[in-house]
C-alpha cells in the first residue's frame, strides 16, 4: 500500500518510525497499558497480543474475557492498523512528520460481532485497512484466542485528518 509521491524513507528512518508507533501505541497511550496490549507485528498486517489477567475478566464464573476489553482491543487495533498505513502512504516524510498526522485520529463509528466465549490464556487482535481515504479510513478486525479460535470481528471508521 505504498503511495508515497517522493523517495521512500530510508531504512534508519523507517526503523524510527516503527520505533515511535510502538512507543506510541504500548507506552503513550495509557489505555494500551492498562489492557496489556503489546505490538508483535507492524506489516504486511497489525498484531497485538495480550495475556488474560484477573482484571480483564468478565465473567467471574466462568473466567470469560469482559466484553468492552475484546471491544477496546479491536478498536484499538484498527487505529493502529491506519497509523501504520498512514505511515506508508506517505512513505516520502520523516517519523515526525507521520507522527504529526495522528493529532485528530478518533473512532466514529465501531461494530463488533461476539462470535465466541472470550475462553484463553492469550489473545492476538490483527487488522486489515479497507479504506484510507483523506479524511476517513476503515478496518476490519479479528480476535483469536492461542488456539486460533475467532473469538470476535469488528469492522470501524476512524477521522485520519
Amino acid at each position: 500500500m505504498t503511495h508515497a509521491t517522493g523517495p521512500r524513507r530510508s531504512a534508519d528512518e523507517q526503523a524510527r518510525l516503527d520505533a515511535a508507533l510502538t512507543d506510541l501505541f504500548e507506552r503513550r497511550i495509557s489505555f494500551n497499558q492498562v489492557l496489556g496490549l503489546r505490538v508483535t507485528q507492524l506489516l504486511p498486517q497489525v498484531r497485538l497480543a495480550f495475556d488474560m489477567r484477573p482484571e480483564l475478566v468478565g465473567h467471574y464464573l466462568y473466567g470469560r474475557l469482559h466484553g468492552g476489553v475484546i471491544s477496546a482491543t479491536l478498536d484499538a487495533t484498527g487505529g493502529f492498523a491506519l497509523m501504520v498505513a498512514i505511515g506508508e502512504k506517505h512513505a516520502d516524510e520523516t517519523t515526525e512528520q507521520i507522527m504529526h498526522r495522528f493529532a485528530r485520529m478518533g473512532t466514529i463509528d465501531l461494530r463488533i460481532d461476539y462470535l465466541r466465549p472470550g475462553i484463553g490464556q492469550h489473545f492476538v487482535a490483527s487488522a486489515e485497512v479497507t479504506r484510507l481515504g483523506g479524511r476517513v479510513g476503515s478496518t476490519l478486525m479479528r480476535l483469536v484466542n492461542e488456539q486460533g479460535t475467532l473469538v470476535a470481528t469488528g469492522a470501524a471508521a476512524y477521522m485520519i485528518s
